[in-house]
């Protein structure tokens, strides 16, 4: 792989089932296969040692304050869920650290079922921690709650919607996705077992001995990702750019032998696509130093002139793989991500206006499966096998509106900076 890793909206393929035209509720005949049976005893308890002090939580956390910040005045209301539910695949409600679950319509592929089972995990990691809560979920691409529907005397009425991203005009409460425990469909294992097949490869290949290309595998789903493929090598020009189409037809049929995650370049330095949307960590990165960025309306001029200024500075562009790397590594251990969860469960529940109740059609949900193959590989891996010793990190206060300004202000200026190095960079070419 090149030493340039190309990444695009962290926004996966699929597309979206349309809400439901009318208010009404499709329910599906469809059950989850997470049973509970009484074989099993499922109450543990938790019993973290005396000794663990719990370290603050890394700085992403704090945008679970702002996320849930719409709601911070008003609260939210038994009305406001029942507003919602058009809009949502599933509804989860814990009581007394029981999951259940009520299922409003299938989603794109097993997103809904390993979203669960991860919630289901929490419920294992931290045992009688998680409160008793009450939301809605949605499982799609795009985001759903728009700002511009709910503003001025509107504002109270926003439903509050669990989702993978959001997006600076959504109020979509961002969730970690699926894949953290994995994608079955496209053979993407759990987290950890992911990260660790990642740092094995990473080894493999030294950082010197890599194609000195922008490269980038993938599904072009999206037009944005469509436009990207026009920045291949062809016959008029070269943008230092190497582009594949991943076929994922061939590849089910082939048993995945070419598009394991972990044969992408890794450690190298991400150029990233301006993406629109953002996932639960993504908001902390900071360009030049975790990633490179790539302007979306001028895509195959920076990704030339981002290879170029790489290849002629490998120790600082090594530097910003290995910050993006460590990144990744470190802030996204599962650790973290479980207590991002705990976490924002934990804001969100104490927002609740009422007492959750179990809705009657709802099931209740446990970490046993009878499903065979993959997907049951998958949640053995992901499963967490007995309750934390430790605390769960210390969440941060919230960002004072001021840092989150200065915060944009800082990107921004190190992107026009960027745009400045290019232009120079064209000039001299032309000249």
């Amino acid at each position: 792989g090149g030493w340039g890793q190309l990444v695009s909206q962290p926004i996966i393929g699929g597309t979206p089932p349309p809400p439901p035209l009318s208010s009404e509720i499709r329910h599906e005949k469809v059950e989850f296969p997470l049973n509970c049976s009484n074989l099993v005893n499922h109450t543990t308890v938790f019993e973290p040692k005396e000794s663990s002090t719990n370290k603050t939580c890394p700085d992403y956390f704090r945008w679970i304050h702002q996320d849930l910040k719409q709601w911070k005045s008003s609260g939210i209301t038994k009305d406001m869920i029942e507003r919602g539910k058009p809009i949502a695949d599933f509804r989860l409600v814990i009581v007394n650290g029981e999951a259940y679950v009520e299922r409003y319509i299938r989603s794109f592929q097993t997103r809904d079922l390993f979203t669960i089972w991860g919630i289901l995990q929490l419920l294992r990691l931290y045992p009688g921690k998680v409160p008793d809560l009450d939301l809605l979920f949605y499982c799609g691409d795009n985001t759903v709650i728009m700002k511009s529907d709910y503003k001025g005397r509107y504002a109270a009425l926003a439903p509050p919607v669990f989702h993978y991203c959001g997006e600076e005009a959504s109020l979509d409460i961002v969730f970690p996705d699926w894949s953290f425990w994995g994608w079955v469909e496209v053979n993407i294992k759990p987290w950890e077992e992911q990260l660790r097949a990642i740092k094995k490869e990473r080894e493999r290949i030294k950082w010197e001995e890599r194609e000195p290309y922008a490269y980038w595998k993938g599904n072009p789903t999206s037009p944005d990702r469509g436009d990207l493929l026009n920045c291949n090598v062809s016959d008029k020009h070269d943008w230092n750019a190497r582009l594949y189409v991943q076929d994922w037809a061939k590849e089910i049929q082939e048993g995945f032998k070419h598009s394991k995650l972990e044969d992408q370049c890794t450690h190298s330095m991400t150029l990233l696509v301006n993406p629109k949307y953002y996932d639960f960590f993504s908001r902390s990165m900071m360009p030049m130093q975790h990633f490179w960025p790539i302007r979306n309306e001028n895509k195959c001029r920076d990704l030339k002139f981002a290879v170029e200024w790489g290849n002629n500075r490998t120790h600082k562009a090594k530097a910003i793989g290995k910050a993006g790397s460590k990144f990744i590594e470190e802030a996204l251990a599962m650790q973290n991500v479980y207590d991002y969860m705990f976490h924002l469960l934990n804001e969100y529940s104490k927002l609740l206006k009422f007492k959750p109740t179990i809705p009657p059609n709802a099931r209740r949900l446990c970490s046993e499966t009878t499903e065979q193959g993959l997907l049951k590989e998958f949640m053995v891996q992901s499963m967490v096998k007995s309750p934390s010793d430790k605390l769960p990190c210390a969440l941060p206060p919230p960002f004072k509106p001021q840092a989150i300004q200065a915060s944009l202000k800082a990107k921004d200026k190190i992107a026009r900076q960027v745009e400045t190095w290019e232009t120079e960079y064209w000039k001299k070419l032309k000249a």
